[in-house]
């Protein structure tokens, strides 16, 4: 017998492959839409932030940049999940002190006080919705957060460098 698309066992292969197809398109939908259904009108979208690939010896972290007052000022706030190497990148124009909270952020966080040569200074853990200052102890132009205790998972301490870093304006 030949095959032939229009034979009845092609109609019952499309019937069952159709509604997967579906199913799982909305469930990406489903996981997008939680990401960011909390977030406050004019509030920038996770995918709207420019990207940035770095390196941390080894891992390849996908950080969404944040080079602007409007855009550190919201940060990482309402999301509430991040892939396991996404993470984001705060730059600053000025090299100085620059002290973060936790503020309407949903997930704990630790963080990555960085110089401009991409040296790392110092990393402290963040609890969700806090307002606590979190200070590194020396001046610097980026911070990068990650999802809590990925630094120390990935053996990425004080003195290790960051690479890619896009440079401040």
């Amino acid at each position: 017998m030949r095959f032939s698309p229009r034979s009845s066992l092609a109609r019952v292969a499309r019937a069952a492959v159709f509604p997967v197809a579906i199913a799982l398109a909305a469930g990406g939908m489903q996981a997008a839409l939680a990401q960011t259904a909390q977030l406050p009108p004019g509030a920038k979208q996770p995918g709207d932030f420019p990207r940035a690939k770095l390196r941390a010896g080894m891992h390849v972290i996908d950080a969404a940049v944040a080079a602007n007052d409007s855009d550190r000022e919201q940060g990482l706030m309402y999301r509430s999940q991040l892939a396991p190497n996404e993470g984001m990148l705060f730059v600053f124009n000025e090299n100085a002190v620059h002290c973060f909270w936790m503020k309407n952020t949903l997930i704990p966080l630790s963080i990555a006080f960085i110089r401009a040569d991409g040296t790392i200074t110092d990393i402290d853990e963040m609890q969700a919705e806090t307002t606590n200052n979190h200070c590194p102890r020396n001046n610097g132009v980026y911070a990068l957060e990650m999802s809590k205790g990925w630094f120390a998972a990935k053996g990425i301490k004080p003195g290790m460098k960051i690479d890619g870093l896009p440079k401040p304006q």
